[in-house]
């Protein structure tokens, strides 16, 4: 073991090749990178990272710049579960969520990928190893796209190998939704695996609606149909709908996951290790979603979720998109037939190319 040297934290603004767009959060143009980097007494590091579509980084580099050093000064770098339970008493009162969450997800990864680096593993093998070939989809975000490149973007998507995708509903007319999924599913031909993700846009009896209209395309989920705020929503939803259910990207902490299944508001569980408390509440979650005979799916971060999704039996599928962040790291994740593969090298394998980060520095 050793002790924590230095914490340092960068924030940067990620411009995207093309605009992306959702039916909440409109045109995104650019996604805000948060990194934090762990140096223990020997020299060894760990990194750890967090994003947003583009509002509030600069309150996560405030937290990881100001706070992280203060109340991790002198400690041992091994003891991942006892540092959480610290930072997260320590940042309760002004935390619970948003911008605290963000950050204390960011510094838990970096802890688990210096620990793992240390031993030489491959996160997914120090944390207990299962497969390390996930199941994988593409996730498109792609609501204003025409359906014909809507199309293109899924042509060029199974061309990298991808043997699943998801897209963009909640449009101004349920009509459109329906008209382009039966599109995409025509497409794709009967029995390939689509989701479609509403990014919370309806109320719970749109929801339903949408669900019904939906429910002849043979959908593997609907995600986000409706805000998070509303657990008892989604289980009308889910009854009445017709449909499965995923969501978890906006939940922030085990207990309100606790509160999602237990209820049977979800039937996917969708975890962000980037914004539910990093790697240590992650996997928490999934073994709470195996306890509860339930598969476990994620959000963003793929290149660390990865490892996390390896080692789950209960997995069923890895959200693939990089928010434009592949183009700076040194190994993008590799995708084999519809399978996402966690990398052997030690750590979760991520290296920055921090002099490029450089120069889109926020």
């Amino acid at each position: 073991m050793a002790r924590i040297a230095s914490i340092e934290s960068g924030f940067y603004r990620v411009p995207q090749p093309v605009v992306l767009t959702d039916s909440t959060h409109g045109e995104i143009r650019a996604f805000e990178l948060n990194t934090v980097r762990v140096r223990d007494a020997d020299g060894a590091e760990g990194v750890g990272y967090t994003f947003t579509v583009g509002r509030n980084g600069g309150a996560i580099e405030a937290i990881l710049r100001h706070e992280f050093p203060d109340i991790m000064a002198g400690e041992e770098a091994d003891h991942i579960e006892r540092l959480w339970q610290k930072a997260w008493w320590a940042l309760h009162y002004g935390g619970r969520g948003g911008p605290t969450v963000l950050a204390l997800s960011a510094f838990d990864m970096a802890l688990w990928d210096l620990k793992a680096r240390r031993v030489g593993l491959p996160l997914w093998n120090l944390l207990g190893g299962h497969d390390p070939r996930v199941p994988c989809y593409a996730g498109g975000i792609d609501l204003q796209l025409s359906l014909d490149d809507l199309l293109r973007q899924t042509d060029a998507n199974l061309a990298k190998g991808f043997r699943a995708i998801k897209m963009k509903v909640g449009r101004a007319r349920l009509a459109e939704d329906v008209e382009r999924v039966r599109a995409m599913r025509e497409h794709l031909g009967d029995g390939f695996p689509l989701m479609v993700d509403a990014n919370m846009k309806w109320g719970v009896d749109e929801a339903i609606r949408a669900a019904r209209a939906l429910q002849p395309l043979d959908l593997v989920w609907l995600e986000e149909p409706t805000i998070p705020d509303d657990p008892a929503g989604h289980v009308r939803i889910i009854r009445e709908g017709g449909l499965p259910v995923a969501a978890g990207e906006n939940l922030r902490s085990l207990w309100e996951f606790k509160q999602y299944i237990a209820a049977g508001a979800v039937t996917h569980p969708e975890p962000d290790v980037t914004n539910c408390g990093g790697v240590t509440p992650f996997m928490k979650i999934a073994r709470l979603a195996e306890a509860f005979n339930m598969p476990v799916t994620s959000h963003g971060a793929h290149d660390v979720t990865v490892h996390l999704l390896a080692t789950c039996p209960n997995r069923i599928f890895l959200e693939a998109h990089g928010f434009g962040v592949d183009k700076y790291v040194a190994e993008p994740l590799k995708i084999d037939e519809g399978m996402a593969i966690a990398p052997d090298r030690p750590g979760h394998g991520i290296d920055f190319d921090w002099q490029a980060l450089d120069a889109i520095r926020a």
